[in-house]
């Protein structure tokens, strides 16, 4: 089960934010439920279609 613990912050370019918020209210998401599955995605492609099984097997307090 995933836990939404971690914080992750990042610095983008104001119009940039500005584009992809207004993308995502297009889309009726929140811009933290795109970026993970961004994330999903990315993890996905670079480790394959049982990443979970290897991101989150015995890994209960990882940062």
């Amino acid at each position: 089960m995933e836990k939404r613990t971690a914080r992750l912050t990042l610095l983008v370019d104001p119009h940039k934010k500005a584009a992809f918020e207004k993308l995502c209210e297009q889309e009726d998401v929140t811009p933290s439920q795109k970026i993970r599955q961004f994330m999903r995605d990315y993890i996905e492609q670079a480790l394959g279609p049982d990443w979970k099984e290897q991101v989150f097997n015995g890994e209960d307090d990882a940062p």
